[in-house]
């Protein structure tokens, strides 16, 4: 039961700051907001950008089985958040991560939430809209 409550005030937490970094206006100190938060809840950024999902499944093992989906979420979220400051060719490859782990967390979470489904929307018509630019160019 308190290991419930904790990863419940953890999850409030996280999203009570992601709000206030969606709020700021300046790249840059989005940025900055979205590596302190790396750095709060998940650990080392770098690893986060470098390593395979694979291995970020991985490392998610050392979480106990039901805080792992939360987990997995927030970077889910992080990734999501950090994708409108970057660009091209980067800004796809953080989109396509968020999407496998908010897809991971669909097919796994007993809770339905058209929030997630809605940003998975977004992600895919990102995703394929840049794809038809990019077909376009050639």
């Amino acid at each position: 039961m308190l290991q419930r409550d904790y990863i419940q005030r953890l999850i409030r937490e996280f999203m009570a700051a992601l709000q206030r970094l969606l709020e700021k206006d300046e790249a840059k100190d989005r940025q900055e907001a979205v590596r302190r938060m790396f750095k709060m809840y998940l650990g080392d950024s770098a690893f986060f950008h470098t390593a395979s999902l694979d291995d970020i499944m991985r490392w998610f093992e050392r979480y106990p089985k039901d805080e792992r989906l939360s987990r997995i979420s927030m970077l889910a979220e992080l990734y999501y958040a950090e994708a409108d400051s970057m660009s091209e060719p980067f800004r796809s490859e953080i989109l396509e991560r968020a999407f496998v782990l908010f897809d991971f967390v669909d097919r796994h979470e007993r809770t339905f939430s058209a929030e997630r489904i809605n940003k998975m929307n977004i992600i895919r018509k990102n995703i394929n809209g840049g794809e038809k630019d990019r077909t376009a160019q050639t």
